[in-house]
Parts: C-alpha cells; sequence; structure tokens
C-alpha cells in the first residue's frame, strides 16, 4: 500500500529518476540532454540540499514514485543556491558544452535561480515542484501531497506558494485549476505562474 512520508537521503535517487521520467512536459526526458543528472540537478537536488523537511514522497513499499519539494522562503533560498549549488552546478553542467539550444536553455535556468521568483513573491514566499510517475497518477496522491505541503507552509506561518510550469503541459494545468491555483498578474501563456494561499481548501 502507497503511502506518503517525509523525504529520507536514501530516497534521493529514486526522487531523481521521478524528475528525468516527467521531465518533458511531464513525458520522458531520460536521454533528452547530455546527462540526465540536468534536470534533477535543478529541479530537485537543491531542494533536497537546502530543505529537505519541506520534502515529502510517496513510497509504495517497493520505491518512490512520487514527492512534493519545495522552500518556504524562495528569495533565501536563490540566495543559498549562488553560494553552495552553483558552483558544483556550473562544473558539472558547462553551458559551452550543452548540446542543443533546447539543453542551453535549461542549464540557463540552473544559471539563474532568481529568475523564476514571481513579482508577487511577497505574498506568496514558498514556490514547489511536484511530480508522479504515471503508476500513481489518477489515484489522489497528487492533491494530499499539496494538502502535505501547504499545511507545513501554514503552521511555519507562510501565507502562500507559487509555481512555475510548461504551458504545454496540460494536464498538469488541469490538476491545479482544480485545486484552486489561480492565475497570478505576472503570468503569461508562455509561462504560466499560478498561486494559492496556505489556508485554502483543497
Amino acid at each position: 500500500m502507497s503511502v506518503i512520508r517525509p523525504y529520507r537521503a536514501s530516497d534521493r535517487d529514486d526522487v531523481y529518476e521521478i524528475c528525468v521520467r516527467t521531465g518533458d512536459s511531464g513525458g520522458d526526458a531520460t536521454g533528452k540532454y547530455s546527462s540526465d543528472d540536468l534536470l534533477p540537478d535543478i529541479f530537485a537536488g537543491p531542494y533536497l540540499a537546502y530543505q529537505p523537511d519541506l520534502a515529502f514522497v510517496v513510497d509504495t513499499g517497493e520505491h518512490v514514485a512520487g514527492y512534493v519539494i519545495g522552500v518556504a522562503d524562495s528569495r533565501a533560498y536563490a540566495d543559498w543556491y549562488d553560494e553552495a549549488w552553483l558552483p558544483g552546478f556550473v562544473a558539472h553542467h558547462p553551458l559551452d558544452a550543452a548540446s542543443s539550444d533546447d539543453e542551453r536553455s535549461i542549464i540557463g535556468i540552473g544559471l539563474d535561480p532568481r529568475g523564476s521568483i514571481v513579482p508577487e513573491v511577497e505574498d506568496y514566499p514558498a514556490h514547489l515542484h511536484i511530480d508522479l510517475l504515471p503508476e500513481l497518477q489518477g489515484q489522489g496522491f497528487g492533491r494530499a501531497l499539496i494538502r502535505r505541503m501547504l499545511g507545513e507552509l501554514r503552521v511555519r506561518g507562510v501565507p502562500g506558494l507559487y509555481l512555475t510550469m510548461s504551458s504545454s503541459n496540460r494536464s498538469a494545468r488541469a490538476f491545479y485549476d482544480r485545486l484552486g491555483f489561480r492565475d497570478l498578474p505576472s503570468s503569461s501563456s508562455d509561462g504560466p505562474a499560478l498561486a494559492i494561499a496556505t489556508d485554502a481548501e483543497v
């Protein structure tokens, strides 16, 4: 029976795999870039290193097949990223070694953690990433993970959270709409920015 539990250091490889296997607008990005670690080194690894107490996973009993990870203060996270994570990222993913324009664009995201901070960050200081393998989708785990994250942020006094996403991931957008996420004023059709208050009922 699959259960949601706090992240453990031993889950890191599973989290990295999930990030890759859902990294192409919800589809499998395995082999898409020069290194399969590129996406998780941006969207998973630094979160696990910075604030592992805001990481929760779905454990199937055999492996971890889903997660939600986040930070309570996006600007403080960006400061830490620049100092503690960025040097290693640059060494492992040099921009001049990128194999395509798409890969250069992804590396660019990893070089600029402030680029995805929304102007509305005062009201929504936290942000998150959530991914589920197909075997867990449609069973309520996504909603439960978001609910768990909102509860954790609420007890820390964080008023709201935001996320940014690919406009091509229509199933993810439908999921967030069902939970009550709303477009921020800074949202665009190219890169939607959605937010929700931590006291929202989801």
